[in-house]
């Protein structure tokens, strides 16, 4: 094959290269891309969120009343905003109001405390075996599942119909949550940790005390808020099956004798109640945190 064979050979290749090249080549004319930013959300002040929430209540409140005076509302079956500020000035100047609030605080406090605290004790000693909570553990779900309204009776018969009766309930309720709350917080302990203790010359009590259980604090206190919601939800459970005194036996009184006006009454002061708790949880849960970062 000669020299001048090799080169028209490669010649239509050599002519189609540059044209397959020039054909790749992207366009100079650059698509121009448009940048997203975030929405931009102006906060409103305090002032003025309060000032519409209070507006939004206010309306609701005129809007029911002139619906029970015009006939668009039964009164007899729904009252009315009258009647049920004529009942609450009533309620507090018999002075059984103070006695209600107060038992119905007592038990929900009490049950609070002892759900939580012994709760967050059984998640914690978890961590001390294994084998000790997977046996455990089956029978927490199994009572964590089980309607607590279905014992109340039983509690009643038990512990009779006084205050006790109702921190039992109200335990029920917080005892279960606590306690599979802290025994996550303990799953998640890092054993390097637990092995940099003991490679130190630590005990196990004492990489319980300042490992484990400083570890699981933040659990703990993380459950605060909903235990309180619980323990309430509990008392008024219990005040309801049996009680001598309470809000729930209050609104359960009102409702077997018709007098909405009363149940509307004593829901209003139930909730203020929960309100007040709640916020007096929070504000716990917020200095524990506090504290613990420094």
């Amino acid at each position: 094959m000669t020299t001048q064979d090799v080169t028209a050979k490669n010649a239509p290749r050599a002519t189609a290269d540059p044209d397959r090249a020039q054909a790749s080549t992207p366009p100079d004319t650059r698509a121009v891309k448009t940048v997203r930013r975030l929405p931009v959300q102006k906060d409103w002040p305090l002032w003025l969120i309060v000032t519409v929430q209070i507006g939004i209540l206010l309306a609701a409140i005129a809007l029911w009343q002139w619906g029970a005076d015009h006939g668009w509302i039964d009164g007899f079956f729904w009252s009315k905003p009258s009647a049920v500020y004529a009942t609450l000035i009533k309620f507090f100047a018999g002075g059984q109001a103070w006695t209600d609030i107060g038992y119905t605080f007592r038990s929900t406090i009490f049950g609070f405390f002892l759900g939580t605290a012994s709760g967050s004790l059984i998640g914690l000693s978890f961590w001390w075996s294994r084998n000790y909570a997977a046996i455990a553990q089956p029978y927490l779900i199994c009572f964590h599942s089980l309607p607590k309204l279905a014992l109340a009776p039983l509690v009643i018969l038990i512990f009779g119909i006084g205050l006790a009766s109702k921190v039992a309930i109200a335990t029920a309720l917080t005892i279960i949550v606590s306690a599979l709350t802290t025994y996550a917080g303990v799953k998640t302990l890092d054993p390097d940790q637990e092995r940099l203790f003991y490679s130190l010359g630590a005990s196990r009590m004492q990489v319980f005390r300042k490992l484990v259980v400083p570890f699981c604090l933040p659990w703990i206190i993380s459950v605060l808020r909903v235990n309180i919601g619980l323990a309430l939800t509990g008392a008024i459970v219990g005040e309801f099956i049996a009680a001598q005194h309470g809000l729930g036996r209050a609104i359960l009184y009102a409702g077997n004798t018709y007098d909405i006006a009363l149940v509307w009454v004593a829901s209003l002061v139930l909730s203020t109640l929960a309100v007040a708790m709640y916020g007096a949880v929070s504000w716990v849960e917020r200095v524990l945190r506090k504290g613990m970062k420094q």
